[in-house]
């Protein structure tokens, strides 16, 4: 029988998918009989986060750890690896798994400082995304991409979890030197529910993080440009938080849609998609995004920018997809999915589809068979 491990998730911000991604895992992996816990950032998150962590809480044997963790590198940086390292000896992790770019630094210096103690430690890696959005032409993307290669040397092994991220890290950075695994995002079996719509919904909403990267200013031009390719006034909600919020509510205010586009705090999800029937992800870049999983789970038309994994969620020549950045286009998808009858059975993938490849078990059951292939340890699990 495999060994019971102690495993230890860095990641920065306690957001989004990374967020939704470890609780998926370490929900998974306590079932199985091991120990997890999380260490992230303190300064990020309200209260729906504190929601969410109340709920994983069961699961976290090793508990919960939050440290000031800064968003851009800098000499702060320096004080999160020492107070990281104190707690993570002190826990004595099987695994430290980190994601995104600051949560990978942790996990694989701290995990590489502990090695030199001789204290046995799986360095495993997954970028979500992260640093592969930097640029290959800007000093900041070099610097990054730099680094991402140096650290390769203290990596037991990298998680890619789309093919998209895999190739973006191959273009960007080279191709691994180490160890690297395709295990695709997965959502359980309770999200897969068809979701009714509310009888006073808006015809679409926006759910996310409030920031530039991820495409709110977009939807609401997009939404202005709809309205008059179908001759009418509509309605939309953008539901979420972040540091961009009042800068796209002037945005509304100043194009004259502040009436017709709402703005709530971010709530669970099975709430939010209950406001509308169709969910625009409009996003300027992205890995795998669960929102999009979520939604074809839920049974709700997505209409998404051709970004990162997304089309090998919805499909290459899926009707929903439109080009990166291109309000005009994204409008043009937005209007059709309201006006043609049968749109969204046409343009969507079958929920059995999205089912056999995007599934949380497998993901687990994948990610846990790689733990302990790099400890040596059995993977009968």
């Amino acid at each position: 029988m495999a060994k019971p491990l102690r495993i230890l998730h860095c990641f920065r911000s306690p957001i989004g998918g990374i967020f939704r991604h470890v609780r998926d895992l370490a929900e998974e992996h306590s079932k199985a009989g091991h120990e997890v816990g999380i260490l992230c950032d303190s300064m990020t998150g309200g209260d729906y986060e504190e929601e969410l962590f109340d709920d994983i809480s069961p699961f976290l044997s090793l508990g919960l750890t939050r440290i000031p963790i800064a968003r851009s590198a800098g000499l702060a940086d320096a004080a999160t690896l020492w107070s990281g390292y104190k707690t993570i000896k002190n826990l004595r992790p099987d695994v430290l798994h980190g994601h995104g770019a600051k949560g990978g630094v942790l996990a694989r210096v701290i995990g590489s400082a502990l090695r030199v103690n001789r204290y046995r430690v799986a360095r495993v890696y997954t970028a979500h995304g992260g640093s592969l959005h930097f640029s290959r032409s800007s000093l900041a993307g070099l610097l990054v991409h730099w680094s991402e290669r140096r650290l390769e040397r203290l990596t037991d092994a990298l998680i890619f979890i789309c093919n998209f991220e895999r190739q973006a890290y191959e273009k960007k950075i080279g191709v691994p030197t180490i160890r690297s695994q395709l295990i695709y995002n997965g959502i359980g079996e309770r999200d897969f529910r068809p979701i009714p719509t509310r009888s006073d919904s808006v015809h679409f909403i926006y759910v996310g993080m409030l920031r530039d990267l991820k495409g709110p200013d977009l939807f609401v031009d997009a939404f202005a440009r709809t309205e008059r390719r179908v001759g009418r006034p509509l309605s939309a909600l953008m539901i979420g938080d972040g540091p961009d919020r009042e800068k796209y509510e002037t945005m509304m205010v100043e194009r004259g849609l502040g009436r017709r586009i709402g703005m709530l705090p971010a709530m669970r999800i099975d709430e939010a998609f209950a406001m509308s029937r169709n969910i625009v992800v409009p996003s300027r870049a992205e890995s795998m995004p669960y929102i999009v999983l979520e939604a074809l789970a839920a049974s709700k038309a997505v209409i998404a920018t051709r970004v990162g994994g997304i089309p090998e969620a919805l499909g290459r020549t899926s009707a929903g997809l439109a080009e990166p950045d291109d309000a005009d286009d994204l409008a043009r998808v937005m209007a059709e999915s309201i006006t043609e009858p049968g749109w969204q059975e046409r343009a969507m993938p079958q929920v059995k589809a999205i089912q056999s490849v995007f599934s949380a078990t497998v993901m687990a059951r994948d990610v846990l068979k790689l733990y302990n292939e790099i400890l040596g340890f059995p993977v009968d699990i």
